[in-house]
């Protein structure tokens, strides 16, 4: 496990988080929280897969693991061709992959900020700088902060049971439905999902 301004890299996996500036929010609606994860899927998807995720009024967590190196290569080759089809000469941090990667994610949050500063009739910066992120390279921190994420909503005091929360992936892991979170990867980490929900919730009981 690394520090929290990591190098985002091919195939690595990494708690990205972060949190509004001083005491504001950055959901104030059910609207908020859902076009945060429209950008999501539009920006993220395509770069990594995401193990899971919890929005909280004031900051979010995810855990994701980044894409090979040929698929990155394809979707930015793409997305540069593109820019520059449109005559864009501001190309700045997309001199490598790693950088590209970063961007991704910044442009993402710039997306929300953008959309959020409008209808809150706000300005400035919403997201503290820079986002942070943390490669995991141990499994048992992995699942441990598996368990931590989904536990939020409880700590935090909003909730006291983790299905009564509406903006975390927990419903989507143990659902047997097809969904865009890499459910399955999860799940094999705990071995099948009965285990892995009784796993969750006895380690919430215990912390």
């Amino acid at each position: 496990m690394q520090d929290n301004q990591a190098i985002l890299i091919p195939e690595a996996t990494y708690h990205i988080y972060n949190r509004a500036n001083g005491s504001e929010a950055l959901f104030l609606s059910n609207e908020n929280y859902q076009y945060f994860l429209k950008k999501y899927s539009e920006y993220i998807n395509p770069i990594a897969d995401t193990f899971c995720y919890c929005l909280m009024p004031n900051h979010f967590h995810f855990l994701v693991r980044i894409k090979e190196e040929a698929v990155l290569n394809r979707f930015f080759e793409d997305k540069l061709n593109r820019l520059k089809a449109k005559g864009n000469k501001d190309l700045q941090g997309f001199q490598n992959l790693e950088g590209l990667i970063s961007q991704q994610f910044s442009n993402f949050f710039n997306a929300y900020a953008k959309a959020f500063n409008k209808q809150q009739n706000r300005k400035g910066s919403l997201f503290r700088h820079p986002f942070k992120r943390k490669q995991i390279t141990d499994d048992i921190y992995l699942r441990n902060l598996i368990h931590y994420i989904h536990y939020n909503p409880i700590a935090g005091g909003f909730t006291e049971t983790l299905d009564a929360w509406r903006y975390s992936s927990y419903h989507t892991i143990v659902s047997e439905g097809h969904t865009s979170v890499a459910s399955e990867a999860v799940i094999a980490l705990f071995d099948d999902r009965d285990n892995l929900n009784i796993i969750i919730i006895k380690n919430l009981m215990n912390l």
